[in-house]
């Protein structure tokens, strides 16, 4: 078995693992009995659990940040700033363990605002500020530093769906989702250059 096909396979496994019950499901043990290696042959592939589960984390990353990205071309800038916070939603109510591990967790390698963000080093908010710093120059969002922003709106929707993932609203899905979008209509309409 080639090295890449073994690694991709562990890879698959683990998020499997992750996805049905978060990073504690995740155990070489289990993986390696997914795979079918014995958990030792797990190390020739990734240096430890927490590189493995760091990559999970950067490939979620890298998939809501290429989802983003297709929504942000054309049309109106508003409507694809509003769209990418809607798959944001979207993404963690259907991975919630990775949300949370991805967005709600302390990490050792996270990112950091604002130093990291403005270097560029978040796949997902990069797309986020570069919508917003398009609306700026087309006069649609008052001006401001771009970043401080897409933090902000991030802060107002991760903020959201953190409450609604804790059992804050006695909303169901659907009903959250027509309280999520009124919100955001709400904050950007206070952001709007008017």
């Amino acid at each position: 078995m080639s090295a890449p096909a073994t690694a991709d396979r562990i890879l698959r496994a683990a998020r499997a693992l992750f996805e049905r019950g978060g990073a504690q499901a995740v155990t070489m043990r289990r993986i390696g009995e997914a795979v079918g290696i014995t958990p030792m042959a797990i190390y020739r592939h990734f240096r430890n659990r927490e590189a493995l589960l760091q990559r999970i984390c950067d490939d979620s990353f890298e998939q809501i940040a290429r989802h983003w990205s297709a929504r942000s071309a054309g049309g109106d800038v508003i409507a694809r700033l509003l769209a990418t916070q809607r798959i944001y939603l979207d993404y963690a109510l259907v991975h919630p363990h990775l949300f949370d591990h991805a967005f709600s967790m302390r990490r050792e390698r996270a990112r950091r605002f604002p130093e990291d963000f403005r270097a560029r080093l978040s796949p997902t908010l990069n797309v986020v500020a570069d919508l917003v710093a398009e609306a700026q120059r087309a006069g649609r969002l008052r001006e401001g530093d771009a970043w401080d922003l897409a933090m902000t709106l991030w802060g107002h929707t991760h903020g959201l769906i953190a409450l609604y993932r804790a059992g804050r609203f006695s909303y169901g899905e659907a009903e959250f989702r027509a309280f999520y979008d009124a919100s955001l209509d709400r904050l950007l309409h206070g952001l709007l250059n008017d």
